[in-house]
């Protein structure tokens, strides 16, 4: 088979049947084959929803249709295992021998050797160490430039001209756009009218309103720096309007300081914290970048992918722009961590005031400014004014309201206005701690020598688990309650630490972060139950805030338990199963307030113990060993998403209760991670330049379709 490539062969046409001499009989795909089955994540078969089963028929329709020139374009191969054994490792996003021998099955192209590397381009890598493989491997998808391809090995003309499109696997694109950043594409909008973006003639024609000349930038005050406030401040600026971003806490290089002292000196500046300040709460955490609303989304992906809309401004790219690796537009489970963040935010901040954009740090807005049930303006007054008497009032034609889901006195401030406020699920447990070695060891088994702190050749190893409960589960589930509950890990930390995210000295809250090599050496991960209104009321709490005064409740809870002073009570996995507290000291923490040994079944109700207990159990038969003596219950998380969404009008983002209001990302109840918040930001700021008359055409042909919204995990 070698030698039969040395010689030159005829470049057959597309349509060509003729084969290499000497080469191996192959398996001519039709298509009208059997084609495999595509696994949903919770529904498969006869369990889909009809709609699932209506789209999933289009999908293979698609995918298996005719291709009308395979030499046009792109050619996607998914599911490339290459052997850890044989990969050069987790930090190498070339294309590998080991890939290129892949590549070659699927092409059924003879000599893998002879396929010039610069022809493939890596789109996706990823980990499995399943324990249901025969040994764990590296998973790829790979862009195959069929131009190039032709180009240097011109002998791969027969090979495309009879590779066909199979589910899941192998995908014609014939399409290829350039995947670019949010910057580019706001570009493109503005060189497509020729520069000519109209302003918009505004002026407020009350008496006593705010005055302003006739033509004139648009202004627009964006609340919050979280991700949704940065992209959607980013859009607006790059389209022409005078946007103010107003931020209670402070830059990252002051708010880093002030952690600083939280975590040395346990002082807690109330507006510069690990959920205040530039940034957001996503700031100081493991800085994941994955999200439910699908990493083959326009919006987030960072390349086109056939069967979605116009390719749109991507998330990931613009993070790339503002400093973020590159290696996030490929890791199946891309992360930052806080010490890529924190220069990323530096550059996104400098970027937008090269833009002209107006930052107030250290400003918290008090109160809404409102005209004939429309807000024009807001009520600001420094954040370290207390007393809330020296405060300016600041007129805007449009404020969008991008607050975490922390900030509860703009909950409050909201209900003294008599807006919709809806309350929603969310979920409240305890973050579990293992010895990340154990994690390792569990996941990796003999390859867990591989990790070496984040350095090695493996992933740090993590885990996802999730357990359904019901009533039907156990005598121990008696006081489940009438619905059935869900129990799940959440934002999972691997080699990484748990941190105070309190914003009041009463209450004692926690979550998790990590740094970009995860070398610490433990493990966390939040272990959460869902609740429910059910659950506020049984508390006797009702009405919007409901979910906050729950959260808050068993926040005080813990910090009682803990005794004060930001210590954080604990408990070993094997004392909360079998409600005891041993006579041992508890193993080490990475919390560095301090931690107390508690009784943590005295913490929330019965059926949220349960659940945690009986899902517990579960978790440790698919992770044999996650029941340790050196695991280490903290309580209490309960800020797993927003507890109440602010109602908004799907096309406009506007808010239903007040004209001129914007409720975007995790803290209006519309997104629940860095990924999706900024997705919601970036189409909430298209959404108001449209109704500015700063962007006149159809957001859809941007951005892609909107993904809906209610993104509340990671």
């Amino acid at each position: 088979m070698a030698t039969s490539l040395l010689h030159p062969l005829t470049l057959n046409p597309p349509n060509s049947n003729l084969r290499l001499p000497n080469s191996a009989p192959r398996h001519v795909h039709s298509r009208t084959q059997t084609v495999p089955p595509i696994r949903c994540a919770k529904r498969t078969g006869k369990q889909r929803y009809p709609s699932e089963k209506k789209k999933l028929k289009l999908i293979h329709k698609q995918a298996l249709g005719d291709v009308k020139d395979k030499f046009e374009g792109l050619w996607r191969l998914s599911k490339l295992s290459v052997s850890v054994h044989t990969d050069p490792g987790k930090d190498f996003l070339g294309v590998s021998d080991g890939l290129l021998q892949q590549i070659a099955k699927v092409l059924e192209f003879p000599v893998a050797s002879m396929l010039p590397p610069e022809a493939f381009s890596v789109v996706r890598k990823s980990f499995d160490a399943r324990k249901v493989l025969k040994e764990p491997k590296f998973v790829y998808t790979v862009d195959v430039d069929v131009s190039k391809l032709l180009s240097l090995e011109p002998r791969t003309w027969d090979f495309i001209s009879r590779l066909e499109p199979k589910v899941g696997l192998v995908e014609h694109m014939p399409h290829v756009r350039a995947s670019g950043d949010l910057i580019s594409i706001v570009q493109d909008c503005k060189n497509a009218s020729d520069g000519a973006l109209p302003l918009k003639n505004i002026s407020h024609g009350s008496e006593g309103s705010y005055k302003y000349p006739t033509i004139r930038k648009p202004k627009v005050a964006v609340v919050g720096s979280g991700p949704s406030g940065l992209f959607a401040s980013l859009v607006l600026a790059e389209l022409g309007a005078d946007v103010t971003l107003i931020e209670r806490g402070q830059a990252v290089e002051q708010r880093g300081r002030d952690i600083g002292a939280l975590v040395v000196r346990r002082i807690l500046e109330l507006e510069s914290n690990f959920c205040f300040g530039e940034g957001g709460a996503g700031t100081w955490s493991d800085g994941k970048l994955v999200t439910r609303i699908g990493r083959n989304s326009d919006s987030v992906l960072a390349d086109s992918v056939s069967g979605m809309t116009i390719g749109s401004a991507k998330v990931m790219n613009t993070l790339v722009h503002f400093g973020a690796p590159k290696n996030i537009l490929v890791n199946g489970k891309p992360h930052l961590g806080t010490d890529k963040l924190i220069p990323l935010l530096r550059n996104f901040r400098q970027h937008l005031q090269r833009l002209g954009v107006t930052i107030k740090f250290r400003t918290r807005v008090d109160d809404l400014l409102i005209e004939n049930a429309h807000v024009v303006g807001v009520k600001v007054s420094d954040s370290k004014d207390k007393s809330h008497q020296d405060f300016q009032k600041l007129g805007y034609d449009a404020v969008i309201l991008a607050v975490g889901h922390s900030a509860r006195d703009i909950y409050q401030m909201l209900l003294s206005h008599n807006m919709n406020l809806v309350p929603k699920d969310f979920a409240v447990g305890l973050r579990i701690e293992h010895p990340q070695e154990l994690i390792n060891s569990i996941q990796y088994s003999g390859l867990a020598s591989k990790v070496h702190n984040g350095r090695g050749k493996v992933p740090v190893a993590d885990y996802k688990v999730i357990k359904y409960v019901s009533s039907e589960d156990g005598d121990a589930l008696v006081n489940l309650g009438a619905t059935s509950r869900s129990c799940y890990s959440f934002c999972m930390c691997p080699g990484g630490q748990v941190v105070l995210t309190s914003t009041n000295p009463s209450e004692l809250c926690i979550n998790g972060m990590s740094f970009s090599r995860r070398s610490s050496k433990w493990a966390n991960a939040a272990l959460v139950v869902n609740v429910s209104t059910n659950d506020f009321d049984a508390l006797n709490f009702h009405g919007p805030l409901a979910g906050v005064e729950f959260q808050r409740e068993f926040e005080q809870r813990a910090a009682t338990m803990g005794g004060g002073n930001f210590v954080v009570p604990v408990q070993t996995v094997t004392d909360f199963l079998e409600n005891k507290l041993s006579a041992t000291p508890v193993p080490p923490s990475s919390y560095r307030l301090g931690v107390k040994a508690a009784n943590l079944h005295e913490l929330f109700p019965t059926h949220i113990t349960d659940t945690l207990k009986h899902s517990i159990s579960m978790f440790d038969k698919e992770l044999p060993g996650f029941i340790s003596k050196a695991a280490l219950l903290h309580g209490v998380e309960t800020r797993t998403s927003s507890p109440l969404q602010i109602p908004r009008c799907n096309d406009t983002y506007e808010s239903t209760s007040l004209k001129g209001l914007y409720p975007v990302g995790e803290g209006a109840g519309y997104a629940g991670g860095i990924v999706s918040a900024a997705v919601d930001g970036m189409y909430a700021g298209f959404a108001v330049a449209k109704n500015l008359d700063l962007f006149s055409g159809d957001i859809e042909s941007v951005l892609g379709k909107a993904q809906g919204s209610g993104f509340v995990k990671y």
